[in-house]
């Protein structure tokens, strides 16, 4: 390596070192000490303090006492990169891949209440598709999008149970303890996956998307005919919409360092 590719290289290094300092800061831990730090990231004592120093003095970190955090500089910088996107912006590479991954129409959907609502559509053209539309409002009580929320949003739970578990036109009727079971087995699998349960002939898989501050902010899946999208096929792709989310998550500032639960 020459003397110049040499010290072109140094810089990366370095940048490199730098965001490992900085993604030891989470939600849940915001102040670290510099034993702390070092442990983390797995840097040398002397590399690890020469950085956080520096850091400290550029405005990056923020010292009081022996703790770190991140400084209010960084965070002002960062604002401009946030302003003017939003959700559906901000996620719609995400969705756009998973249609494409899947094969099939991807959603994403929020909140509102007792209901539940489409916001962004990633659609395929097959000949037979499952009919969805943005601005959609369903209850929160049945399809796969429904059980995310009622898993990982506090007051979902409480507010579909407000609103009534009434069948819908052409669904099936939802029992209460029936539904707290479904709930509970798509927080421990991570995903949720209905069959007929909102509209006949039509199944769906859904996951969560998580904000920057930990709670969900959204629900990610798929949507098709039950004659292609079986139990075994929702199986299959599973992972693939979880991973979406996961994806989604990041993008939206997400930090998994563990997952959020009702």
């Amino acid at each position: 390596m020459t003397r110049a590719s040499a010290s072109s290289a140094r810089p990366v290094l370095v940048l490199r070192k730098v965001r490992q300092i900085l993604e030891c800061f989470t939600l849940d831990e915001p102040e670290l000490g510099l034993r702390q730090i070092a442990l983390r990231t797995g840097l040398p004592a002397s590399t690890c303090q020469r950085l956080v120093q520096n850091l400290v003095h550029e405005g990056f970190l923020d010292r009081d006492g022996d703790l770190y955090r991140i400084g209010l500089g960084l965070v002002r910088w960062a604002a401009p990169g946030t302003y003017g996107m939003d959700l559906v912006q901000v996620t719609r590479p995400v969705l756009d891949e998973l249609r494409d991954a899947a094969g099939e129409t991807a959603y994403l959907q929020v909140r509102d209440g007792p209901y539940r609502t489409i916001v962004a559509l990633s659609e395929v053209r097959h000949l037979v598709v499952r009919r969805f539309m943005v601005g959609m409002v369903m209850p929160l009580h049945v399809g796969s999008a429904g059980k995310v929320f009622l898993a990982y949003d506090p007051d979902a739970w409480a507010a579909a149970l407000r609103h009534g578990l009434r069948p819908v036109e052409g669904g099936r009727q939802v029992e209460a303890e029936e539904l707290r079971r479904e709930v509970a087995r798509t927080r421990e699998v991570g995903y949720a996956a209905t069959f007929e349960e909102r509209d006949p002939g039509a199944g769906s898989v859904s996951a969560p998307v998580f904000g920057m501050d930990g709670g969900i902010a959204a629900a990610i899946g798929i949507g098709a005919p039950v004659q292609r999208f079986t139990p075994e096929v929702a199986e299959r792709l599973a992972p693939v919409v979880v991973g979406a989310g996961r994806r989604a998550s990041e993008l939206l500032g997400h930090r998994a360092t563990r997952m959020p639960a009702r």
